[in-house]
């Protein structure tokens, strides 16, 4: 099962889900595809749509899932690596309106030059989806020890 999901953000996303949508037309995607779309009005008979999911649904696909298709948010993307999950994303982009500025890029960069997760443009997606399918991400660590203790040591100088 593939996981897609495009945050609760209040602008629309259509290029992903049109992106997805046209992979599993052409045959490149088999899988059964779960979407929480938030904002993003959109309509496929080839994917299940939700606009939002409560906490526990959304754990439980992040879970269940072979690989998550997603935008640049941050905590879905902690979510996936912290599951053990293969994560594609894809940036919000301003020249789009889908996003104010192109943060989600920056993000998305980092995070696949360090092995973490796969990201291109959307009309790579096949491509992407091939190399997906022998993608190992590098095991996700938790730096939040280190920050926690330079933040204390700042506290007590």
């Amino acid at each position: 099962m593939i996981f897609v999901t495009l945050g609760t953000q209040d602008k629309p996303f259509e290029r992903l889900l049109e992106s997805v949508d046209n992979q599993i037309k052409k045959g490149n995607i088999t899988d059964k595809v779960i979407v929480q779309a938030g904002c993003t009005k959109y309509s496929s008979s080839n994917i299940e749509i939700y606009n939002l999911m409560d906490i526990d649904t959304f754990n439980e696909y992040i879970k269940k899932c072979d690989l998550i298709i997603t935008h640049g948010g941050v905590g879905t993307i902690l979510d996936g690596l912290k599951n053990n999950k293969k994560i594609i994303a894809f940036a919000r982009l301003s020249k789009y309106k889908e996003a104010i500025n192109d943060h989600q890029k920056q993000i998305i960069n980092e995070f696949a030059s360090q092995n973490y997760i796969l990201t291109g443009e959307l009309n790579h997606l096949d491509d992407i989806l091939k190399q997906a399918e022998k993608f190992k991400p590098k095991k996700f660590r938790s730096n939040n020890t280190n920050f926690n203790n330079l933040i204390q040591s700042k506290i007590k100088s």
